[in-house]
């Protein structure tokens, strides 16, 4: 039992909404097109496979990897599988390779029953994307790119992915919406590097925040966060269920407000999960207001 909890803490399954959320954003965005919009389930529960089995990859595979490096010694947050001592690097490693595997079988279905081939090149670079965050000689997660390769592969391309897939086509809202979840992962992934701040740089791990140090980066997790309501404007002028959403700032305000006058970064872990909390009622919400519409 004890090693099972040691493996789901690995997983990281605080953080594992942020790969379900946006194949359920594309979803309603789907049904914005399309009266079936719910027709090709099965498609869209494979895509679901593919983004979970992705995330739980790039979790252990970075466990692997920052443990090797010694980057997750006297680290703030849940214990982790390498770093601990607790789990041999190899047998870590291997969970990578099989989450992988799962996600890359997944999606080859996925492309057999479409018969659009060229989802491949975007599953490898996204699996490219996920070994390589922290693998590999030169990591970019250990460059300030992190934000904007979180924008991109738990954002735009999920929610354009499964939008191409239901619709053949991706409409001006599937880019409109991968921007606006993403940007929600992006805000999780600052606040995670905020708290490790002092760590990375003990380390040498050059994080967006890390650049920019404590106050600025509270500041551009505040943006990152509330930069998706500022754009659900945008779409409650045509869909008013949409402005149900608002509702959901005030946490978001909160949260930001707590983040502000918090310097402690074990106190940063619960309102890292707060974060993640924002990002699932967000989209939630305003998945039901589309569907509805």
């Amino acid at each position: 039992m004890k090693n099972f909890k040691l493996w789901l803490g690995g997983a990281r399954p605080r953080t594992l909404p942020l790969s379900v959320l946006p194949v359920i954003l594309a979803v309603a965005l789907v049904s914005l097109e399309k009266a079936t919009w719910f027709s090709l389930w099965y498609l869209d529960l494979l895509c679901l496979v593919v983004a979970v089995a992705l995330q739980v990859g790039v979790n252990y595979a970075n466990d692997y990897s920052d443990g090797k490096r010694g980057t997750d010694k006297d680290r703030v947050g849940p214990e982790r599988l390498v770093g601990s001592g607790k789990v041999p690097a190899k047998l870590v490693l291997r969970a990578a390779g099989i989450s992988f595997a799962i996600a890359v079988l997944a999606g080859l279905t996925v492309v057999l029953l479409t018969m659009q081939w060229w989802l491949i090149l975007v599953g490898a670079l996204c699996v490219l994307g996920a070994w390589f965050y922290t693998g590999g000689k030169k990591p970019y997660g250990y460059k300030p790119l992190g934000e904007l390769a979180v924008l991109i592969f738990f954002g735009i391309i999920p929610v354009v992915g499964v939008m191409f897939v239901n619709l053949g086509h991706v409409s001006f809202w599937g880019w409109w919406g991968g921007v606006a979840v993403g940007l929600m992962a992006a805000a999780v992934l600052m606040i995670n590097n905020i708290r490790d701040l002092e760590k990375d740089q003990k380390h040498h791990k050059k994080t967006l925040a890390t650049y920019l140090g404590p106050g600025l980066s509270r500041l551009i997790y505040g943006e990152l966060l509330i930069m998706p309501f500022a754009m659900a404007v945008i779409l409650a002028v045509r869909y008013p269920y949409v402005w149900a959403v608002l509702f959901v700032m005030v946490l978001a305000l909160q949260t930001i407000s707590r983040v502000n006058r918090t310097t402690e970064p074990k106190q940063l872990v619960a309102l890292l999960g707060r974060t993640v909390q924002v990002a699932i009622l967000y989209t939630l919400v305003l998945s039901v207001a589309l569907v509805l519409k």
